[in-house]
Order: structure tokens, then C-alpha cells, then sequence
């Protein structure tokens, strides 16, 4: 899982998304405004959870 900080003008164009339950919200972004959205990228990208497969 990561964390990292959007500039909120960007986002701003974009509406919130309930996915699953009602605590699950995201912003959908499309495709082909992916380049813009890394450029409104703010600071660092972190890794803040890894979630790993048990060996069997």
C-alpha cells in the first residue's frame, strides 16, 4: 500500500467513488490523464503496508 499527496486543483476536477463498503472511497482518475496526474504528484511516494502471500 502507498501513501503520497495530490495537489488538490488537480483532483478537484475529479468526483469521489464508493467501492465496496461505504468506508472505501477513491478518486477515479482515466487512463489517458495519468501523465498529468504524476506531474500533480506532491513530495514523496511511500510505502506504508506489503502484503504478502504465505508459502503453502
Amino acid at each position: 500500500m502507498t501513501r503520497f499527496q495530490v495537489r488538490a486543483e488537480f483532483l478537484s476536477r475529479y468526483s469521489v467513488k464508493t467501492v465496496g463498503g461505504s468506508i472505501h472511497q477513491e478518486y477515479w482518475i482515466p487512463a489517458e490523464d495519468l501523465p498529468e496526474f504524476n506531474r500533480n504528484i506532491v513530495g514523496l511516494i511511500e510505502v506504508i503496508s506489503e502484503f504478502r502471500q504465505s508459502p503453502t
